[in-house]
């Protein structure tokens, strides 16, 4: 049977990708949905994904009664997707439609990827898709989804869980977060650069960073990290160091640490790191560079430390990477190679000829 990779750039139709949209779902995940996987793409020149949304009802009411979802699709529409997307619903007590349910099971058995945004990790949980998964949702209901559904490994602390064929996010914009994540692992981080412009969001923010950050509004406009940031963003081809940054900064490295921790949630060095190497991404995609180069001109200094540190990011060597990702992948009919945030097979999908998206058998 043919069989529809993740990397939808590598084939001949944009990667499938199917919504569960439950009674009650919250329209801002929806919304992120849409907007992420559902739009042209005419600055691509290419449509990346080809989105259905499906319901288990001809009218299904949203939350808070602003609107019904008419003319979707039904649930049996999911089985030929790739990738299916779990929004938010805030009322976690209470059970999800079984057909929704049983859609997710059958999408898991088949190895389709599966992706809930805030609060749809419960349809996960209750489909039983997680347990003994790594898993999030909104920091409000960490506690409660650990409580309902013990054999999930819930982390509570970070803006998405990155699973291989399963992925969470936390609350609300996390889910831009998330959906940016899934096109840069399909598609590279120039597409994904690309789109975060479009979105006006910021480009890459890592999974593991914290999701709440409890703080007051800074003292001192001076203590943002913004313009410290930018600096550095133009010199990562130079061998910039934290004391480097502190000292532009005009602060000890310890107080560099502190505003950090405090505005981003992560390290200056793990920060300067991630910076680094998302612009070895961006450079090997244009294909026109050569792996020692690539290490020098982003600062990573040697090949061995960018196949490192780029293998830690995407599981892929440099060369395997460009050659995924190049520009020359972009018009080629051939099957993407596997790939996987974790060591593992490339899960698919069948796929079917292009149609309209369709209707209930009762419309």
């Amino acid at each position: 049977m043919a069989q529809e990779s993740f990397h939808g750039h590598a084939g001949l139709r944009p990667h499938r990708v199917a919504v569960l949209v439950d009674e009650n779902t919250n329209p801002f995940e929806l919304g992120c949905a849409t907007e992420l996987f559902g739009l042209p793409r005419p600055e691509l020149g290419r449509d990346l994904y080809d989105l259905t949304l499906c319901t288990p009802d001809d009218r299904t009411l949203m939350r808070g009664r602003f609107f019904s979802l008419t003319e979707t699709a039904d649930l049996e529409a999911a089985d030929s997707a790739g990738t299916l997307v779990v929004p938010s619903r805030p009322d976690v007590d209470r059970p999800r439609h079984p057909a929704l349910l049983d859609a997710i099971r059958r999408a898991h058995r088949r190895g389709a990827r599966l992706v809930s945004f805030c609060t749809g990790a419960f349809a996960l949980a209750q489909a039983g898709v997680l347990d003994g998964r790594r898993a999030t949702t909104h920091w409000q209901c960490t506690d409660l989804l650990r409580a309902q559904y013990p054999a999930v490994r819930v982390e509570p602390d970070v803006l998405f869980v990155d699973d291989g064929t399963i992925l969470t996010s936390a609350g609300s914009a996390a889910a831009l977060d998330l959906g940016l994540h899934i096109i840069r692992r399909d598609h590279g981080a120039e597409t994904a650069n690309t789109i975060s412009r479009r979105l006006v969001f910021p480009a890459h923010r890592d999974g593991g960073q914290k999701q709440f950050i409890e703080r007051p509004l800074p003292d001192l406009p001076d203590e943002s990290l913004a313009p410290l940031l930018a600096w550095a963003q133009e010199r990562l081809d130079t061998p910039l160091t934290v004391a480097d940054l502190a000292a532009e900064a005009a602060v000890s490295t310890t107080t560099l640490h502190r505003r950090f921790r405090t505005q981003l949630g992560t390290t200056p060095l793990a920060w300067l790191t991630a910076q680094r190497v998302t612009l070895a991404r961006r450079l090997l995609e244009r294909g026109d560079t050569r792996i020692d180069a690539v290490a020098r001109n982003t600062g990573l200094g040697t090949p061995a430390n960018l196949r490192t540190l780029l293998r830690r990011e995407t599981g892929l060597t440099p060369s395997a990477y460009r050659q995924r990702f190049g520009p020359e992948t972009h018009c080629t009919s051939r099957p993407a190679p596997s790939h996987d945030h974790i060591t593992g097979p490339d899960h698919s999908a069948p796929t079917q000829p292009t149609h309209a998206p369709p209707t209930r058998r009762n419309e």
